[in-house]
């Protein structure tokens, strides 16, 4: 059976799953992922083991494989991949919650910018706090700063709002450890390094779009604050304008974004060129201690420590009361890595069907034009059925098959961060996210639509244009 038609039965199956039997995310990936695997011919597996240079034993391995069990190793190199990256990042970011750590970073940037550029201040506190907290959790946490500040200055609440989804939401997913642009770089072969760095510089770029338009919005349409409770703008007050000093300090605050972010990044510029060059002469003990702390594993832990003991501090209950919290955090990283791993699955059986191969020779060879064509998917996807992370993963199988150096001619990070900003395309009403925004902040489905909607497609639109730009001027990031 060609590839193609593979690939046609596997989308729809994953759609129809998900859309019109309403099934789990999990379900529906694992159960497209074991129809392929029936489908696809031992032809198919060949060319797929031909392409990635396989040997004969390896090759023979796959073939002879039943089809639950390529499932289930292909969901086992996933999990591998990214289980206890997503795991330590929920716990980071319910320790920081809990412990005013994130407030904390809110009200810093807030008093570092000043009230004037306090949209500003949203957005970079928001892109921030995006990498290790999910997106509608940072909205949870900042829109009660939000509506308080709207509603002591009498303006500005749609810059507030728009500001705080233009950081939080791009971030999300381009930077990690969120699961989205962590499994994508997995399937990719994309170090977390490389990811960071080019999801920073991709994001900024979308996300200054995406507050430029903020601005605009908030002069054209003036929208004022208004309660998604009865009573809540009084409880919103009393959040907003707790005491600075029963929350960590900002330096504390930060510690478990940033040192993670530093270890990684550093130990990438060490495996560069330019960082074997200025490092040759360094003590060999050195190093090692530098690539030990620059292993995400690692670079993770030591933050995920650091926030437990932050969290530790502030409640002052010790150990126990710490470990009250991170049963919960650890319950939503389950779900999460499961379906992350299962669309890791249905990503690696569209691959086995020889797909990378076809698809370079209906378009003659891809270059630069695969960027657009996995925005394209990845939007496709999202707009169907809702969820950024399952459209990335969707879209990572589809295309994972062809993306090396060597057939794409320039870096596979550029294909990473071209799913994730087709991942933002035309949110509306199939999308939890939308929900969240329309009814914590008080807009109406309508104006909902008028303003997160094209505010996520303007930055997706832009982040896929640096992309490209980025790709042709700078190959190898």
């Amino acid at each position: 059976m060609d590839p193609l038609v593979l690939l046609a039965v596997g989308l729809a199956s994953v759609l129809g799953g998900i859309l019109l039997l309403r099934l789990h995310p999990f379900i529906a990936l694992i159960l497209a992922a074991l129809l392929v695997s029936a489908l696809t011919p031992e032809s198919g597996i060949r060319r797929f083991a031909e392409s990635k240079k396989m040997s004969d034993k390896e090759t023979e391995t796959i073939v002879k494989q039943t089809i639950g069990k390529r499932v289930a190793t292909a969901l086992g190199g996933t999990a591998t991949k990214v289980g206890i990256l997503i795991a330590l990042a929920a716990i980071i970011g319910q320790c920081m919650l809990e412990s005013g750590a994130a407030d904390r970073i809110v009200r810093g940037f807030i008093s570092g910018f000043g009230e004037a550029r306090a949209g500003l201040a949203f957005a970079l506190a928001g892109f921030l706090l995006g990498i290790p907290v999910y997106f509608d959790t940072v909205f949870f946490l900042m829109i009660p700063l939000a509506k308080s500040l709207a509603l002591r200055t009498g303006k500005n609440y749609c810059l507030y709002i728009l500001a705080v989804i233009a950081g939080g939401s791009i971030s999300h997913s381009l930077v990690p450890p969120t699961p989205g642009p962590l499994l994508v770089a997995g399937e990719l072969g994309v170090s977390m390094g490389d990811m960071i760095i080019a999801g920073f510089l991709i994001g900024g770029v979308a996300s200054t779009a995406g507050y430029l338009y903020a601005r605009w919005f908030n002069r054209t349409f003036d929208l004022p604050v208004r309660e998604a409770a009865p009573g809540q703008l009084d409880e919103l007050r009393a959040l907003a304008d707790k005491d600075v000093k029963e929350l960590p300090g900002l330096v504390s605050a930060l510690a478990p974004i940033v040192l993670p972010v530093l270890f990684v990044t550093f130990q990438t510029v060490l495996g560069s060129p330019f960082g074997k060059e200025i490092s040759g002469d360094w003590p060999k003990t050195l190093l090692e201690i530098f690539r030990t702390l620059g292993d995400p594993v690692v670079a993770l832990a030591i933050a995920a420590a650091f926030a437990m003991t932050l969290l530790a501090q502030q409640k002052r209950g010790g150990s126990r009361d710490v470990m009250e919290s991170i049963p919960g955090a650890l319950k939503d990283a389950g779900v999460i890595i499961l379906i992350t791993s299962a669309g890791g699955a249905f990503g690696g059986i569209l691959q086995q069907t020889g797909i990378g191969p076809r698809l370079q020779e209906v378009t003659g060879g891809m270059t630069i034009g695969l960027l657009p064509l996995a925005w394209f998917i990845t939007a496709v996807v999202r707009v169907a059925q809702g969820s950024a992370t399952v459209a990335m993963i969707t879209a990572v199988g589809i295309v994972g098959g062809v993306a090396t150096p060597e057939t794409l001619g320039f870096s596979p990070v550029y294909l990473a961060v071209a799913i994730g900003c087709g991942s933002k395309m035309l949110p509306w009403f199939n999308d939890s996210g939308f929900w969240v925004v329309c009814k914590m902040s008080g807009f109406t489905e309508r104006e909902t639509l008028k303003s997160f909607t094209p505010l996520l497609s303007i930055m997706g639109f832009t982040g896929l244009l640096a992309t490209m730009v980025l790709a042709k001027l700078w190959p190898q990031l």
